[in-house]
């Protein structure tokens, strides 16, 4: 986290811890706030990779899971896999000035970049850690672009799309939440123009909201886990099974013409005594197991999670977090269609 910025949102009344915005006061307000309001986020608990360099598009193109092809003021889900198909991480990448740039949990970053920083071989590219290279925060709720568009003037119209000005720049994440990246000396005056109207909130509740819009976001407890199938990430328009070959493109492409997917992605709620974390198990029928992805405190309480299950044990009915005899899952509708297989 830039030291200028943690200095702010420290004086704006953030506890933080670890580098990350944990709450402003009032979690279970803020998550009520997540729910039916306005909201500010600081979203430092993402980190940046840059990537320049001539041969940056063909670079990636090898290496990721969608077209980075992309037009001026695009941005797209995408991911890196293993050879075997598995994800090792999944982003948000967004053309740049010099590049691209890929935004993923900062808990991989390090790793991630040195994952890439190994296929570069002769190729004419750079890769840096371009996480304090702006400050990044999160506007969602009704009220959200209404807000933004006071400030900004022009909005993204499309989810993934761009728009960008002297202040920074607006990333349309989907109908009511934004994503602000402005240069670190604007990002003071931006954020006090936002906290005016918006409620500012940690980065549990900006992760509730990433589950109940069914992104998965790939963590150190469940890399290799999951082929983007398993995770809808082919349904999030972040594969392409067109633009030629990439590492685990294979297995992913093989899934996807002449295979079944027999795990899915669920989006759900649990009523447990401890927190969900990513990695936990869930059971179904015949002790058939699934995986906790990611999982956040409700409004309402208990937890909201996102878990890969075997579309069969869901079928079959009754789910249970942790053992074959814990707390039942309460499935709950995805924001947007999955085909059946």
């Amino acid at each position: 986290m830039n030291p200028t910025w943690k200095d702010h949102l420290t004086q704006a009344g953030a506890a933080i811890e670890n580098d990350r915005a944990i709450h402003f006061g009032s979690p279970e307000k803020e998550l009520q706030a997540a729910q039916s309001g306005t909201i500010l986020a600081d979203l430092s608990h993402r980190g940046i990779i840059g990537i320049s360099g001539e041969d940056s598009q063909t670079f990636l193109q090898g290496q990721t899971t969608n077209d980075v092809r992309l037009a001026a003021g695009q941005a797209q889900h995408n991911s890196l896999c293993t050879p075997k198909g598995r994800m090792l991480a999944n982003f948000l990448l967004w053309r740049t000035d010099d590049g691209y740039a890929l935004q993923l949990p900062v808990e991989l970053q390090a790793a991630i970049q040195k994952r890439l920083t190994m296929y570069v071989l002769r190729a004419k590219v750079k890769l840096r850690d371009a996480s304090e290279e702006s400050v990044r925060f999160g506007v969602a709720g009704a009220d959200a672009g209404h807000l933004l568009q006071g400030i900004f003037g022009e909005l993204p119209t499309d989810a993934l799309s761009i728009t960008r000005n002297e202040r920074g720049s607006v990333i349309r994440l989907g109908p009511t939440r934004f994503e602000v990246l402005a240069p670190p000396q604007q990002g003071p005056a931006l954020w006090a123009e936002l906290n005016k109207s918006a409620t500012p909130v940690g980065s549990a509740c900006w992760e509730w909201l990433e589950i109940h819009a069914a992104i998965p976001i790939i963590l150190p407890q469940t890399q290799e886990q999951f082929t983007p199938q398993m995770a809808n990430f082919e349904v999030l328009s972040g594969v392409s099974f067109n633009k030629g070959c990439y590492t685990g493109q294979e297995i992913v492409a093989r899934t996807q013409y002449l295979g079944k997917v027999k795990r899915r992605l669920y989006l759900a709620h649990v009523d447990a005594d401890n927190a969900p974390q990513p990695g936990d198990e869930v059971f179904g029928a015949a002790e058939t197991s699934g995986t906790v992805v990611n999982a956040q405190p409700a409004p309402g309480g208990g937890f909201d999670l996102l878990a890969v299950i075997p579309t069969g044990a869901v079928d079959a009915g009754t789910i249970h977090y942790k053992t074959p005899d814990g707390p039942m899952l309460s499935i709950l509708p995805l924001p947007y269609p999955v085909s059946p297989e």
